[in-house]
């Protein structure tokens, strides 16, 4: 094909209508995304042959992005939320966001994926983004789109401008900075629902129900202030690619951009439904979902950071106590962010001698799809309900966080629409919440093997995250009187064996086996063994204890991958970009691990 020379505009023109875009208002309908695969498809240059293709068509189409109208999770969720609703236009704001071009082309009464028309289904599509304009109002799916006809087409707009050597595309093209900005995104990821919010007393607060708010936790943020700790949400879930071309056209032309460009991967952590939709999809692809889920597997490893700091040593009889765990959030958001329905993230610890399993908190049981519900077990969660009857797991009933435990961003100011729920959080000294949760175990002794005077415990420690609880699905499931779509995803999931969690950090360590008057004490009061006194943690049902102010870790959001650390929070040389953070940690000597403890805590 050759590339012909199409306008470049400096500024943006009228929008044509009045914002936001609303049902059957756009003279000029989306193209479709198949319109762009042509000349946004290529392979990768030779120098980043070896790393996942970021063609822009290839990296979306795999993307939950490009099969958000397809997931099925999201179609039993709308079902529900279709039998609670008040008013039927109270699951249009879910459509708008999940099926643009339904809601756009008079659709958005679906309340089941077979409503749509195939040309629905792919989801937020190219033009979604590329015709967005910036507007007033920010979450709900209030997008507002261009619809003036320049050169005889809408413009595309993106973050370049073409001049010199480099051949402008065969259409119009605007230069907007919006595109790129963490606004645009923010247009869908605020979400509200038509309910008041209430306190714990059921008064009402003036305010509706902040179902999401992974825009304002950003905003609120350390990430959005000026400066070199600002990350825009393109900077960590759009990875940067230098020397980019824009199209297939340039890439054979030897044509790459200066300003460099992005993958559009889009990603996040649903690898459950990506791995449903792998097998059973309506744009079938198998290589670009394995594409889009080895950019997950990679991604999800920099959410956060993870510090295990053990005692000198450990006298079985008597116990293991202070075993102290901190849990730095990396990202610009709580940590986990989002729809909450269904999604936890905690801390598993296992102790084992010789073989032999001796103490555990929070063990995944993959045949029973649950977690060890221990005195000790730590969740990060976000858990609303109806406050009149204690119902939860019903997005549009819910008036009222029972808790919010979710590790809050570094640097989140105070807001109602953002704040911790329950106690676990206490404001920093700066008038900040912290970005980390420490919590220490302990463990009751077994006397039966007082005895042993020499070998090491092997302590390991993983930070697990959960996208669909089977207690969620199961809810989809039986509470749907209206279609199938609950029973079709329960089925996918018990197919499935259910869903796998995520690994977001790790570390094991061993610890010296020696008598109690040379080691370290512990508890002997036949606690059992998920437990005993001295325990700094709540269960998964409440908000747990109040996390040290001051006990900071890595100072950055980590995105793009890194190396292996020494275990725990660490900063790059020039002080913590944070999209290079390092997670778990090799085996290490016990005096090295403890000096590592030591020193950390003196940096705070």
């Amino acid at each position: 094909m050759t590339v012909a020379v199409g306008l470049v505009l400096a500024a943006a023109p009228g929008v044509g209508h009045a914002a936001p875009t609303e049902p059957l208002e756009l003279a000029n309908p989306l193209a479709t995304a198949q319109s762009c695969e042509y000349c946004h498809s290529y392979g990768n240059p030779p120098d980043d042959f070896e790393d996942p293709l970021y063609a822009p068509y290839f990296s979306w189409r795999g993307s939950m992005m490009a099969n958000a109208a397809v997931d099925p999770v999201f179609w039993a969720g709308v079902a529900i939320a279709s039998q609670d609703a008040v008013d039927p236009t109270e699951t249009e704001a879910c459509i708008r966001c999940h099926a643009p071009r339904a809601f756009l082309e008079g659709r958005g009464d679906a309340i089941a994926q077979d409503e749509l028309l195939l040309e629905d289904l792919a989801g937020v599509e190219c033009e979604v983004c590329h015709r967005m304009v910036q507007d007033v109002e920010l979450g709900d799916g209030q997008y507002t789109l261009d619809d003036v006809v320049v050169d005889g087409i809408v413009p595309r707009r993106g973050p370049w401008t073409y001049d010199g050597d480099i051949p402008a595309p065969p259409h119009a093209v605007l230069a907007d900075e919006y595109i790129g900005t963490s606004e645009a995104c923010g247009t869908c990821h605020d979400v509200s629902t038509a309910r008041e919010r209430v306190d714990d007393e059921g008064v009402g607060l003036g305010v509706p129900f902040n179902e999401q708010r992974t825009y304002s936790e950003w905003a609120g943020s350390a990430f959005a202030t000026p400066g070199d700790d600002f990350r825009s949400c393109q900077d960590c879930h759009m990875a940067p690619v230098a020397d980019m071309a824009a199209c297939q056209d340039h890439l054979m032309l030897g044509h790459t951009h200066p300003e460099g460009g992005r993958r559009h991967d889009l990603v996040g952590a649903n690898r459950f439904v990506l791995e449903l939709l792998a097998d059973d999809a309506v744009f079938p692809d198998t290589t670009l979902f394995a594409n889009s889920l080895e950019v997950l597997d990679a991604f999800v490893q920099t959410a956060a950071t993870l510090e295990v700091d053990p005692p000198p040593s450990v006298d079985l009889g008597l116990g293991l106590s202070d075993l102290t765990v901190t849990v730095t959030n990396e990202t610009g958001h709580k940590l986990p962010t989002g729809y909450s329905e269904g999604r936890v993230m905690w801390l598993e610890v296992v102790a084992s001698h010789d073989g032999e399993v001796l103490w555990t908190s929070g063990t995944w049981d993959p045949d029973a799809q649950s977690i060890q519900d221990d005195a000790q077990l730590r969740a990060y969660q976000g858990v609303a309900e109806q406050y009149a009857t204690g119902a939860t797991l019903h997005l549009l009933t819910n008036d009222h966080w029972l808790e919010d435990t979710r590790i809050p961003p570094r640097g989140l100011a105070p807001s109602l629409e953002t704040d911790p729920v329950g106690d676990r959080y206490t404001l920093q000294g700066d008038g900040t919440w912290p970005h980390f949760d420490e919590t220490t175990y302990a463990f009751a002794g077994r006397p039966a093997l007082a005895e042993v005077d020499e070998g090491t415990l092997e302590v390991s420690v993983r930070l697990l995250y959960l996208i669909n609880t089977r207690e969620y699905i199961e809810v989809l499931a039986n509470d749907n009187v209206t279609n199938e779509a609950g029973n079709d995803v329960a089925m996918r999931f018990d197919t499935a064996g259910g869903a796998t969690p995520l690994v977001l950090a790790e570390q094991t360590l061993e610890i010296p086996i020696e008598p109690a008057a040379v080691g370290t004490t512990g508890t002997s009061d036949g606690a059992d063994s998920t437990g005993g006194p001295g325990s700094t943690t709540g269960d998964a049902n409440t908000s747990g204890p109040m996390t040290t102010a001051g006990s900071s870790g890595a100072a950055d959001v980590g995105e793009t991958g890194g190396e292996t650390g020494t275990g725990g929070p660490t900063q790059d040389d020039d002080g913590g970009d944070g999209c290079s953070c390092r997670t778990g940690a090799p085996q290490a000597a016990w005096w090295m691990v403890v000096l590592l403890g030591v020193a950390r805590r003196r940096r705070r």
